[in-house]
């Protein structure tokens, strides 16, 4: 890798760009989840989504989710507000990586605790999916947005080395 400090940082930027971009959809999706269940739905039901005949437990899955969610928002609408704060949690995490985008040595602290979460997410399918009915399958779904939320991440952390090493140099002598 170029050790340039202005290539290493558009490079860590532009991950941190891609990372707060899936980071933000992720969260948007939590909105729409009747609309979005429904399309999910129609789209593994449809004429040309063989789902139905190679995976109908998936399929009984995402039906059973979609009616789920259809009849809690028209008994207990306020219960859909949970996930608008999961949705509203998302936007806040990202905005927390402002600081990593203006400087992401100093705030490199940021970056290292999302890791973490990421880390988190794994124990938290494991643990919370059964006691919640979740099928397996789709706990390992769950956890790989911890898995692949972390690669980005990662290479930020690597790409960083030398420029903390630097910055800590500097600061050392100051």
């Amino acid at each position: 890798m170029d050790g340039d400090p202005a290539v290493i940082l558009r490079r860590v930027r532009r991950w941190l760009r891609f990372f707060l971009v899936c980071l933000v959809l992720s969260g948007l999706t939590a909105f729409p989840l009747e609309t979005e269940t429904g399309w999910l739905v129609d789209f593994a039901s449809g004429p040309a989504a063989p789902l139905a005949d190679h995976f109908p437990a998936a399929l009984a899955w995402f039906e059973r989710v979609h009616t789920g969610i259809v009849e809690t928002n028209d008994r207990f609408p306020f219960l859909a507000y949970g996930t608008d704060w999961l949705a509203f949690a998302h936007l806040v995490i990202g905005a927390a990586f402002w600081g990593p985008l203006k400087d992401p040595v100093r705030n490199i602290w940021v970056i290292r605790w999302a890791v973490l979460a990421c880390g988190a997410v794994i124990p938290l399918a494991l643990v919370c999916g059964p006691l919640r009915g979740i099928p397996l399958a789709w706990r390992f779904i769950d956890m790989s947005f911890g898995v692949f939320g972390v690669i980005p991440l990662l290479i930020v952390l690597r790409a960083l080395r030398p420029l903390e090493r630097s910055f800590q140099q500097r600061t050392a002598t100051h």
